[in-house]
């Protein structure tokens, strides 16, 4: 185990990363100044920086980004999944520069410290990730001081002391914290956002949002759905008040069965009264979780926009975005599911669908934002199954 207490901060180091073990990787410090406890992650995307730092599924959690020109289109009103970061902070190879971009409305390093996020630069991701992926994701520290002044010892002792994700229900402080309406479409450019798509001739889609990206409930409007969406904490009585036509399940952070100790019931009782039920990422493992299937936190988890996964009915591969440190069990999976998609990466169950109700969900994320859109047809899917069953 390394001495924290022996380790010397490089001159010209304004940033650090401190292990549980006293280990540390030093660098130059950008955004905010100040530290934060979390789990280290990395993600493999090439594109979408700030749709990640803006994923609430990303609390609790420091990205290590392997594309090392972060920061270069700098940032902008639309480019967002949440309306502020929820990533702790971020590691980058190279330093942020000015940025390149007709879209720009403020550089990355100005908009972290804006937002109270602290970034290190000048750092081997590379050799991070490989770490990581042999090791696990470890307990960390961020740290940025522009004066190099940092206390290895105790940072490691925070580092040792943060109980981990596993366990932890994040998405409790992430959901919305009131009922809306969601009528805004999708992004073209030249006109932003479509305002006020949804009818009230749609079908109705009650949206219960565990931590969710807003580009999950844009694509739900774009394939003809109208969306309410309610807190994490809705109650069964809440969400049928609502006449709903179809239930959905968000993505979100944290240890899914921590959460499920207050979802699952209530998913339960929505498919009991036999309403359609979609979930995405945290929302499939708490319908896994509802149908007594158990999860499991992996090793490293999958994050990035080029996994590829085979869909099971035809073998097709959709090229898929990815955000998770937890996964369904497939080998506990009752008999009246099937698991409908996997993983090529490491065969890990990324889809299930109920035999006996109409009910699916996928661990990827068919709305992308970053990443590729291969997997939109499962929103106009289940929409217009609701469209069907409406005119019926």
């Amino acid at each position: 185990m390394a001495d924290a207490k022996t380790l010397i901060v490089p001159k010209g180091a304004t940033g650090v990363l401190v292990f549980a073990d006293g280990s540390a990787v030093f660098g130059r410090g950008f955004g905010a100044v100040g530290e934060a406890v979390g789990e280290l992650c990395f993600n493999t995307a090439i594109t979408g920086y700030q749709e990640i730092m803006t994923d609430p599924s990303y609390a609790g959690q420091v990205v290590t980004f392997t594309f090392p020109h972060i920061g270069n289109v700098g940032t902008n009103a639309d480019d967002v999944e949440a309306d502020t970061p929820f990533a702790l902070g971020c590691v980058v190879r190279q330093d942020v520069t000015e940025p390149s971009n007709f879209r720009n409305v403020q550089p990355f390093d100005a908009w972290m410290r804006d937002h109270g996020r602290i970034g290190l630069s000048g750092v081997d991701t590379r050799a991070l990730t490989r770490m990581i992926r042999e090791k696990g994701a470890p307990n960390i520290v961020i740290a940025h001081d522009p004066d190099g002044q940092f206390d290895i010892a105790a940072l490691a002792a925070k580092a040792a002391a943060w109980p981990g994700l596993e366990g932890m229900d994040l998405a409790i402080e992430v959901t919305a914290k009131d009922s809306r309406l969601w009528n805004d479409g999708g992004w073209t450019l030249g006109k932003g956002y479509s305002l006020g798509e949804a009818g009230a001739d749609r079908p109705h889609v009650v949206a219960i949002d565990y931590g969710a990206k807003n580009n999950i409930f844009r694509n739900l409007v774009k394939a003809g759905a109208r969306v309410t969406v309610l807190p994490a904490t809705a109650t069964f009585d809440q969400v049928s008040a609502l006449s709903p036509d179809g239930v959905f399940l968000s993505n979100g952070p944290g240890d899914p069965a921590a959460t499920g100790a207050y979802a699952v019931p209530v998913i339960r009782q929505v498919l009991d009264a036999d309403i359609p039920v979609f979930g995405i990422c945290l929302g499939h493992q708490l319908l896994g979780l509802a149908v007594g299937a158990k999860t499991i936190k992996m090793h490293q988890g999958h994050r990035g926009a080029n996994h590829p996964v085979k869909r099971l009915e035809d073998g097709l591969v959709e090229i898929t975005s990815m955000n998770h440190g937890f996964a369904v069990d497939a080998a506990t999976l009752p008999a009246n599911v099937r698991a409908t998609h996997v993983s090529l990466f490491d065969g890990s169950n990324c889809g299930i669908a109920l035999t006996d109700k109409n009910a699916f969900s996928v661990q990827y994320h068919p709305e992308a934002s970053p990443g590729p859109q291969d997997s939109f047809y499962l929103f106009q899917r289940f929409v217009d199954g609701l469209k069907k069953a409406v005119a019926a």
